[in-house]
């Protein structure tokens, strides 16, 4: 296998579109006609990089202050935290704005501000990703499915724990940049992604009072809304359509997790 130009100890599959040199992840700009190297990439010919396709990564940001204003807001307790945690019993009961409202609550106490902290800055290192790369409208869906779908493990697992966080949207912005890397031609193991769901993965299965459940479904629903977008695309699906079909999905695994409690 051909090796990186720029760094010759990486295997590649991938070479520059415009000069035809093999170029690893760390070395690829996408453009509208396949990846180029750093030299061609800074040719006066238009280039379109994963952070000017779409814009600011502006719903990441609104996303990041309604977790740390809600966090901030639930510093003091009360019963107020205690109705929007996800719990089984009171989602079984009808409060089902639990599955949603979980995932915008973090700890309290001096653990709470690690918990948010270390959410708030995955969740802006991957949304500044992500959604310039697919758009604020798929972004947005990716993560609410993906919230649910976190929420819905978390009561399969742990149905008697109180659980709040949004590590289980930040598993699923995981999930859909692992098949966005995929879907432009690069091994998500060869870039960060891959070694962040590796770790983050160890993390929850190594240290008590995290919800596995909640990182896996989360995890396994973003993974799965990322290759629904891509068999859109490949299949030159309809944009409103696919987003129905997102939509649909995102409501099934909601009323999965009510059922499920």
């Amino acid at each position: 296998m051909a090796t990186c130009y720029r760094h010759p100890d990486r295997e590649t599959g991938v070479s520059c579109s415009n000069c035809g040199r093999p170029i690893c992840p760390d070395c690829m700009t996408p453009t509208p006609v396949g990846m180029r190297c750093p030299e061609c990439s800074r040719e006066k010919t238009p280039v379109r990089t994963m952070s000017t396709m779409y814009g600011a990564p502006v719903l990441t940001y609104v996303l990041i202050g309604i977790n740390v204003v809600l966090f901030l807001g639930s510093r003091s307790g009360g019963n107020g935290y205690f109705d929007l945690v996800l719990a089984a019993g009171p989602v079984a009961n009808g409060e089902i704005w639990r599955a949603v409202t979980g995932g915008f609550l973090h700890a309290q106490g001096y653990f709470g501000i690690l918990h948010i902290g270390f959410n708030m800055y995955l969740l802006y290192l991957l949304g500044n990703m992500l959604e310039p790369a697919i758009g604020s409208v798929r972004f947005g869906l990716v993560y609410f499915v993906s919230l649910f779908a976190g929420a819905l493990g978390a009561l399969i697992v742990t149905p008697d724990a109180l659980t709040v966080g949004a590590s289980g949207a930040v598993f699923g912005l995981m999930g859909a940049a692992a098949v966005e890397l995929s879907a432009r031609g690069i091994n998500p193991m060869e870039t960060g992604i891959g070694g962040l769901i590796i770790f983050n993965l160890i993390f929850s299965f190594v240290f008590s009072g995290i919800s596995v459940g909640g990182h896996i479904g989360g995890l396994i629903g973003g993974a799965m809304t990322g290759f629904l977008f891509l068999q859109a695309d490949q299949r030159h699906i309809p944009r409103q359509a696919a987003l129905g079909l997102t939509v649909a999905l995102g409501a099934l695994v909601f009323a999965a997790a009510v059922y499920v409690a």
